[in-house]
């Protein structure tokens, strides 16, 4: 399992940031780093499971392990969804983690994943673009 840590400081307050973190539409803009057309499904309550799609209803499926507004969401990845079937992986302890910490300059966004070796080039090319359009959104650059 590979840990990976990404961090951004957005000039924003940590409500703004976890607005755009969520929010259906917001949501839909900021995960265009990783797939056009990105969205999810479900509550963000915890203990509740969150599916994840692409444009063609692929996807994965998580439960929510963590979530204190405006601070911290944390997701265990459990599977993938393909053709609306939900298939279980063996991912083990599979999560992400978004972190908001109030500070002078507004909110440093941090990221922990815990990941499969395989996924690990991906996150790192992903990551931090998907944070930088978080940044623009908060502080409506975009």
């Amino acid at each position: 399992m590979e840990k990976l840590n990404f961090e951004i400081q957005i000039n924003a307050e940590p409500e703004k940031v976890w607005s755009v973190l969520w929010d259906d539409i917001s949501y839909r803009q900021w995960t265009t780093a990783f797939t056009e057309g990105s969205f999810y499904t479900g509550t963000l309550e915890e203990g509740s499971i969150v599916k994840f799609f692409d444009p063609n209803n692929n996807g994965m499926y998580s439960r929510v392990e963590k979530n204190i507004p405006n601070q911290e969401m944390k997701f265990l990845h459990l599977g993938d969804i393909y053709g609306g079937i939900e298939t279980p992986q063996n991912w083990g302890d599979a999560t992400e983690a978004w972190i908001l910490e109030e500070n002078e300059e507004g909110t440093k966004l941090k990221s922990e994943i815990q990941t499969n070796e395989e996924f690990k080039k991906f996150f790192e090319e992903k990551f931090p673009k998907a944070m930088q359009i978080v940044k623009q959104l908060s502080e409506n650059q975009f």
